[in-house]
């Protein structure tokens, strides 16, 4: 598990591929790797990665699934790149940012980026088969960085987030450029119980279900949002 909160960064010093498996060799700031040892997980760019070999008390290699490289970022990276790194969270660990468990649901692009002093907005494109998981003021995962969602238009497919000075020192962030893609990682909470509510009105209503739906939206009323606010109140009572 992860926290969300990205303190360091590190770069991408060797990549090498044999048989479907990409192997990166990272270089990392000073103390990141004390105590690291073969095993361990990583979380770059937002995706748990695990230690397949120690270099030096700076270096590490990690191989990368197949998997892996068609659901995120990490295929198209090439030596130099800079990516967001957090390590595994040890038991008792404050949770600055939210649970994360480092599985990317899936990479999309930034379509905009806003600067107005210390103020740094990216708007990003949201894919229609995640909406329903997406909402104002809702926690997401980008890169491996705990945000929250400032504006949501799912009718014209995007999202955005707001970016304090300490996030952007301490990420990447600042290193992208309209149409980069980033890794998304979806709030478990709010996916659990948007499923839930969904798969109980199919349970109870089944082909009535989409008649419901639009009766509802007919009145203006969201069963994704009705979720949503369930799971608002929920993280409230567990927080």
């Amino acid at each position: 598990m992860f926290t969300g909160i990205i303190k360091s960064v590190a770069r991408i010093i060797d990549i090498e591929e044999k048989n479907g498996i990409k192997t990166f060799q990272l270089e990392f700031k000073e103390n990141f790797c004390e105590e690291l040892e073969i095993g361990a997980s990583v979380a770059v760019d937002g995706v748990c990665l695990t230690v397949t070999e120690i270099i030096t008390d700076k270096k590490a290699n990690f191989d990368i699934m197949l998997q892996s490289l068609i659901v995120t970022t990490l295929n198209t990276f090439e030596n130099g790149t800079y990516v967001n790194v957090e390590r595994a969270a040890k038991d008792g660990a404050e949770i600055g940012g939210h649970p994360l468990s480092g599985h990317i649901d899936f990479k999309t692009k930034i379509l905009n980026i806003k600067q107005d002093g210390d103020n740094y907005c990216l708007r990003i494109h949201l894919p229609s088969h995640w909406k329903k998981y997406i909402f104002p003021k809702g926690y997401i995962a980008i890169n491996g960085a705990s945000l929250t969602l400032s504006e949501v238009d799912k009718e014209n497919n995007w999202f955005e987030v707001w970016l304090i000075p300490e996030t952007r020192k301490s990420t990447t962030f600042e290193l992208k450029s309209i149409n980069d893609y980033l890794n998304i990682e979806i709030e478990r909470g709010t996916q659990v119980v948007v499923d839930t509510i969904k798969d109980t009105l199919h349970e109870t209503l089944g082909d009535l279900l989409p008649i419901f739906e639009k009766l509802l939206e007919s009145k203006g009323i969201d069963i994704n949002k009705i979720s949503q606010e369930a799971t608002v109140k929920l993280n409230k009572i567990n927080s």
